[in-house]
């Protein structure tokens, strides 16, 4: 019997990346997963990959950016299931137009609503539940770009995965008292669709050395897994081929050369 039998866990941004992999790896444990995302078709692959390994799922399709959605996807999992114990807030985008000198309101509008307004959305929905069982794990997807500055996510990226770190930490603080605990876990670079966006092309070889969703999908088990009264505040993964850290010795060693 797997860790997480009978637990009820949704899972946001699960048709592919990180997402799925986290849907497959709690549904390996035991848990009944939520689906949601934009598209059904995703969602759908997904739901059928976890009952191919004997696993239950559920599609719930939705736009996460919308308050009035997501909160009726939180009242449906109520009413199905009376109770919710792990949220993956895992749904997140980012543009190609990413440095101030592209950047346009619409742009912006687009990061922060996919990244942090989604995210808000999702805890407000379920926090009720989890405070009504005493009990409950949130998991966010952050990015190392929550925690550094840096050209390569953009500006609007950056900005929302800060706060998205702010967000999680100050859950803790107010909702330890309510056996709530919070997560966000903060990736380097992934090997995820998302990568598809950047301005500069990711080579697959590059790909292939990088951090794989299904890493992190094994990190979020082990996070819902944990006994209550452990939190883990924040965890970062990181590929050990750093491409930041790679490029930092080159420069280093063209430095030393001058001399």
């Amino acid at each position: 019997m797997g860790a997480l039998q009978g637990k009820i866990a949704w899972v946001t941004g699960a048709g592919t990346g990180i997402g799925q992999a986290a849907a497959v790896a709690l549904a390996q444990e035991g848990a009944t997963v939520v689906l949601t995302g934009r598209r059904e078709a995703p969602l759908a692959a997904t739901a059928a990959t976890i009952a191919k390994d004997g696993g239950k799922a559920v599609v719930k399709a939705g736009d996460l950016t919308s308050a009035t959605a997501v909160a009726a996807i939180a009242a449906d999992i109520e009413k199905t299931f009376g109770r919710l114990d792990i949220l993956v807030n895992n749904a997140g985008l980012n543009i190609v137009e990413r440095s101030w000198q592209q950047l346009k309101p619409e742009g912006v509008d687009t990061v922060i609503q996919g990244n942090l307004s989604s995210a808000f959305y999702c805890v407000t929905a379920v926090l009720p539940m989890m405070r009504k069982q005493k009990d409950g794990v949130l998991i966010h997807t952050a990015s190392m770009a929550g925690r550094v500055v840096s050209p390569l996510s953009g500006t609007a990226y950056t900005a929302a995965k800060h706060a998205v770190v702010a967000m999680s930490h100050s859950l803790n603080m107010e909702e330890c008292i309510n056996g709530i605990r919070s997560c966000v876990v903060c990736p380097g670079e992934v090997a995820t669709p998302i990568l598809d966006k950047r301005p500069v092309p990711v080579s697959q070889e590059d790909r292939a050395k990088m951090v794989q969703s299904e890493d992190c999908g094994d990190l979020i088990r082990y996070i819902a897994c944990l006994p209550a009264h452990v939190c883990i505040n924040e965890v970062h993964i990181t590929p050990t081929w750093n491409r930041g850290y790679v490029a930092g010795l080159q420069q280093a060693h063209v430095g030393a050369g001058k001399k």
